[in-house]
């Protein structure tokens, strides 16, 4: 090699390693990885319905399912929230059974099956409610990306703070979107048919 040469070696080999590190500077900063991985969102649990049943996310698999996150105390939200999807699921007519509708309680010190079963029986059939010990509630929690906090009030009761979206998840339990509940219950219903 040319003494001429040699620098010029030199320097293309030097740009080449600033570059190669820049990009594994900028893929552990998360800049690559944020545009191509979706946060997951969903995840392996076991829990018990009003029932006594056990039921985990591998029972869900084969319909669509929507699921909300709240407790049986909730004084506004989650009961506007449950009529709203039962209303929904009155629109979808004999297609509801073809979908999963699930209310997993947020609050475990409270919300035992017999206090879930007690307070779905306002609400459509379909729907399911979901306890579990203080454990699984936090898994379940933790998988779903929900924001679930205890509120202690005066009087030495609590209350929850929760997030209160609703989970559309498809036939083989991928999250597919919150679903939107402020339109009609036939838009909504109408959909929902599109993942049946």
């Amino acid at each position: 090699m040319s003494s001429a040469a040699r620098p010029l070696v030199i320097a293309t080999a030097f740009a080449s390693s600033l570059v190669v590190g820049l990009l594994v500077l900028f893929w552990a900063m998360g800049g690559v990885s944020k545009v191509a991985q979706p946060a997951a969102i969903g995840g392996p649990f076991k829990l018990t319905d009003q029932n006594g049943k056990a039921v985990t996310e591998a029972s869900l698999k084969g319909k669509p399912t929507l699921i909300f996150f709240g407790y049986t105390h909730c004084p506004d939200v989650c009961p506007t929230s449950l009529f709203e999807l039962s209303e929904v699921l009155r629109a979808l007519g004999q297609d509801a059974d073809k979908v999963n509708a699930v209310f997993i309680s947020v609050d475990p010190e409270r919300d035992t099956p017999a206090t879930m079963k007690d307070y779905l029986s306002s609400f459509d059939p379909h729907l399911e409610g979901l306890s579990g010990d203080p454990a699984e509630t936090a898994k379940v929690i933790t998988s779903y990306r929900v924001y679930a906090k205890k509120v202690p009030t005066k009087d030495g009761d609590y209350t929850m703070d929760h997030t209160a979206l609703i989970y559309l998840m498809d036939r083989d339990g991928r999250f597919v979107s919150p679903f939107n509940l402020k339109r009609t219950p036939e838009e909504a219903a109408t959909d929902l048919k599109k993942y049946l």
